[in-house]
Formats: C-alpha cells, structure tokens, sequence
C-alpha cells in the first residue's frame, strides 16, 4: 500500500483547431510513501491535468510519473472527482457502485464483499449499503466515491478538488474523514484543492503551483501538529501565518511574479 510517486520534467500541450495551449510545463516534485500532499494553485493553472496525466488518463507530452520507481500504471492509482454525482451509478446500490471497480481484480466474491464491507465502515456507511445514490445527501455520495476508492486498495488516493460542492459543515467531516483514513491506513495522498484553508489544514506539506503553463512554485512544510481539529487548529496563529503565506505566494503567481524560497522551506 505505501509508494511513493515522483513526477519528472512532466509537461503537456493540448493542440487543435490551430490552437496550442501549453497547460503544464515544466513540473517536478516527490511524494513521499504515506504523505499527504496538498496541491493549490490560481484557478485554471493545470492542477486537473496534472492529475490525469498522473493517474493515466491523459499522456504527457514530456517527462515521467513513476511510482515506486516504476511507470504508472491506471491500476496503481484512485481517483476521487468533484463530481461525486457523476461519478456513481444511480441505478446500482451503494454496495454495488463501491464494488465495481474490484471486478477489474481477480478477486474472489468473498473477498470483493470483505473489501466493500471495511470500505462502507471506514466511512461510516456501513447502513447506508442496500440504498441508492440518489436516496443519500451529497456528502453521503461523497463518501460512497471515498469508499469506492479504498475498496480499490490503490497504492496512491488521488484526490481533485473533492469537497468543493458539498456545504461548509460537511465539508469539515470530509476533511476529517480523510485526515483519519490517511492515518489508520498510511495511504499516500495527493490531494488538489482550490481552498488555502483546506490545503494547509490537510497536508503535510502544500505545493504552490504557478499560473498556467505549470510549474512548482514553491513546496511549503506545514508544521501544525500532527493531532488536527476543526476548532482549534483553524484558530492557531501558526495557521494563520501559513495560509496568509500560500495565499500571498498565489497572488505572486496570479501577477506572474514569484516569491520563492528554496524548493521546500518551513515557514518561520
């Protein structure tokens, strides 16, 4: 279950209708076995096209994603999208939407059904199994999409932008839900969010990427302690001066101007 991804020299170029949009450049940057890693960055910057030229359903123009110091393979990889409602069946049961993707495994039923029952406890849904996506709230969805990927047992959760569309409470249980599974599991986690709070709040670390075309603006250690709460962690002073960092680094990338440091600094 632990790897670790390392994205080389990675650069994509969209062409057609004689146009040339070159929505990633030139990114570089590791992902340690069981870390998990924020990713933030102005708002069309490539962060969606970076993670689909890492998880395999884009091919990058340039460079290499390797994992555990192999090319990817779409197997090795999870994703979870914004779109939780797109993402599930809305005519196959909660169980069966978790068990899909594992019929791609040669797996046993009994063990599909194992891998789908620990997945449904792990997010705390384990009654919601016989009922229809249509039938739950959207962070209940959301939760179903979390579990499917688990269920997967991928060796690397990637992560976009997944709780941009539920309301701000729910939003907070998510972000504790993910805090809490990366911790009992050690699951390596690439996790992109528009929302600096968010980011800081999540990661071990948070990468700044630049304005589009993509590079890695700057790689910031976040040393908030590793026990994290939704009321006392957002309030720390320690916080605050790291989301004003990342939210100051991100108006330096929107004016195409730069602020970095070394490639990875902690804050002081």
């Amino acid at each position: 279950m632990h790897a670790s991804l390392v994205v080389s020299g990675l650069n994509k170029v969209y062409e057609g209708s004689g146009r040339r949009v070159e929505a990633v450049r030139d990114l570089t940057f590791t992902v340690e076995a069981g870390e998990l890693v924020c990713l933030v960055g102005p708002s069309g910057c490539g962060k969606t096209t970076l993670l689909k030229c890492m998880g395999g359903l884009l091919t990058p123009t340039a460079g290499e994603v390797r994992l555990n110091d192999r090319p990817v393979r779409p197997p090795g990889m999870a994703f979870v999208f914004q779109e939780y409602g797109r993402s599930l069946f809305p005519w196959m049961r909660v169980r069966e939407n978790v068990e899909l993707p594992l019929k791609q495994k040669p797996l046993s039923k009994v063990r599909r059904r194992e891998l789908v029952t620990d997945a449904l406890e792990s997010v705390g849904l384990t009654d919601a199994a016989g009922a229809y996506p249509w039938q739950l709230s959207g962070g209940m969805q959301q939760r179903v999409a979390i579990a499917r990927a688990l269920a997967y047992e991928p060796d690397v959760l990637l992560m976009d932008e997944p709780f941009a569309a539920v309301d701000a409470q729910t939003r907070a249980d998510l972000e504790d839900l993910v805090r809490g599974l990366w911790r009992e599991r050690g699951i390596t986690i690439l996790f992109v969010t528009h929302d600096i709070d968010e980011a800081v709040y999540l990661g071990e670390r948070v990468l700044i990427l630049s304005a589009s075309p993509t590079v890695v603006q700057e790689q910031l250690k976040v040393d908030l302690p590793d026990e994290r709460d939704q009321l006392h962690t957002r309030v720390a002073p320690r916080f605050a001066e790291l989301r004003t960092h990342v939210y100051e680094q991100i108006q330096a990338a929107k004016r195409g101007g730069t602020d970095t440091g070394p490639p990875e600094k902690t804050l002081t």
